[in-house]
């Protein structure tokens, strides 16, 4: 009698910090590592990866947190993997400061991870990996959406940020490249995209088209099966009414306009190095606002050097006035090799950290009062699964909102046909009820 022994799987715990570019990443690495089953149970896991950020301070803190945390945990002979930005950035200091860390690797051999694994060796690539087509990726979080990386880089400027010195300048995919990505993921059954990069608006201009954005939409709107569409992270200087116009008259991408300011008069943006007038910048933002059943994010920074207190005020009184429908506010940290760094006149921390606090209400409100407007409207939304607050209550998504970011919808009630079930993944309409907390609860009804 012959006997087929099948030894267990080895065990993969995977940690993505930081933004939605970062997941794109962990992905690649998940699918160069498809032999091991993923596990939430990372004291048992045979290998341990934290892709790490090294964008501001409590990204970076909590980098080294995370990965300080597991290795208390982790069982003996696990492999701990520190990838990404922060291991890219400080990548001598930590590697004599964390003798603990088995593998060291930064932002350029996301596609080797499995050698460098099987190896228990550490290596720091000199350029920066670019997704392609041909990364066989997986993906997680979702069963019918997924992000899709346009470009690694930048070639902006702006004056607290490091991205460039370990990102590198602007390097876009090819159009040819990102199609065939997204018409790979629709043949697995992805029906929306989040389209990222740390500069969206600027793809493709690093191969001289400028409206690279532009002729991506022309190009993904031929592909059968995508039912929504978004771009992520757009650029001031970068960004054209073309563009917003193109966008609002699509009919697969949504009217998603997600635009980090940072701030709004002339002096300050001047300072940041943003590339954009405030006349200028308020045509943008009325524009995006002007289109139907538009979306409008942002994000701002409280107490960059050279902000006064009248530069602050005008900033809250903006933000008020406009009413994003979402944003963030971050507290100003100096970063090593930035020209803010550098500057005399800094504002003190304690005044920081108030000027975030009054923003983060004044943005609280908004927020509300954008939630507030969608109570009795009637709307699309993806239902992804039982919510985690209670097993009566189905998780839902505006198929607008980009995932993870923009909030969730509880759904606890159905005018469906008897016996008629609702399934995971696909669109429904449906009738906001009321809001609770910052909570829409909604009814399906077709």
């Amino acid at each position: 009698m012959k006997f087929s022994i099948q030894k267990p799987k080895k065990t993969l715990h995977m940690v993505s910090l930081g933004c939605t570019k970062n997941l794109v990443d962990s992905e690649v690495m998940l699918g160069r590592l498809n032999e091991y089953q993923l596990t939430d149970d990372a004291q048992n896991a045979d290998v341990i990866i934290v892709n790490t950020c090294g964008f501001i301070d409590s990204a970076k803190q909590e980098s080294i947190n995370t990965i300080l945390n597991l290795h208390d945990d982790r069982k003996k002979e696990s492999v701990l993997v520190m990838a990404g930005c922060l291991s890219e950035r400080y990548k001598e200091e930590l590697q004599k400061e964390l003798p603990e860390i088995d593998v060291f690797t930064g932002v350029g051999d996301y596609d080797k991870i499995d050698e460098l694994v099987n190896e228990k060796r550490s290596n720091f690539t000199t350029e920066v990996f670019l997704a392609s087509e041909n990364n066989e990726r997986v993906i997680t979080g979702s069963s019918y959406h997924a992000y899709v990386k346009l470009s690694e880089g930048c070639n902006q400027a702006c004056s607290f940020c490091a991205i460039p010195s370990f990102k590198g300048k602007l390097h876009s995919r090819t159009l040819e490249s990102l199609v065939k990505e997204v018409k790979s993921l629709v043949a697995k059954g992805y029906v929306d995209f989040s389209f990222v990069s740390q500069d969206s608006s600027s793809f493709l201009r690093d191969l001289d088209t400028k409206n690279g954005l532009e002729l991506l939409i022309e190009e993904v709107e031929k592909i059968e099966g995508i039912k929504t569409a978004r771009i992520l992270y757009l650029y001031p200087s970068t960004t054209t009414l073309s563009l917003i116009d193109k966008i609002a008259d699509s009919k697969v991408f949504v009217n998603y306009f997600d635009m980090p300011l940072q701030h709004i008069t002339p002096s300050m943006l001047k300072i940041m190095k943003r590339g954009k007038g405030v006349e200028q910048l308020n045509e943008l933002m009325n524009h995006m606002k002007s289109k139907q059943n538009s979306f409008v994010r942002t994000t701002f920074i409280a107490g960059h050097p050279g902000e006064t207190q009248e530069d602050f005020e005008t900033l809250c009184n903006y933000v008020e006035n406009f009413k994003f429908d979402r944003a963030n506010v971050f507290s100003y940290s100096d970063e090593e090799g930035t020209t803010a760094a550098t500057r005399n006149d800094k504002v003190e921390q304690e005044l920081i950290d108030e000027r975030a606090e009054v923003l983060g209400e004044i943005i609280s409100q908004t927020t509300q009062e954008s939630l507030e407007n969608e109570v009795g409207k009637i709307f699309e939304v993806y239902i992804d699964g039982e919510s985690d607050e209670h097993e009566y209550l189905l998780s839902a998504r505006k198929t607008i909102w980009a995932p993870n970011i923009d909030g969730e919808i509880y759904i606890n009630d159905n005018e469906l046909a008897e016996g008629e079930q609702i399934k995971f993944g696909q669109i429904y309409t449906v009738k906001v009820t009321e809001l609770v907390g910052d909570k829409l609860l909604a009814t399906v009804i077709k």
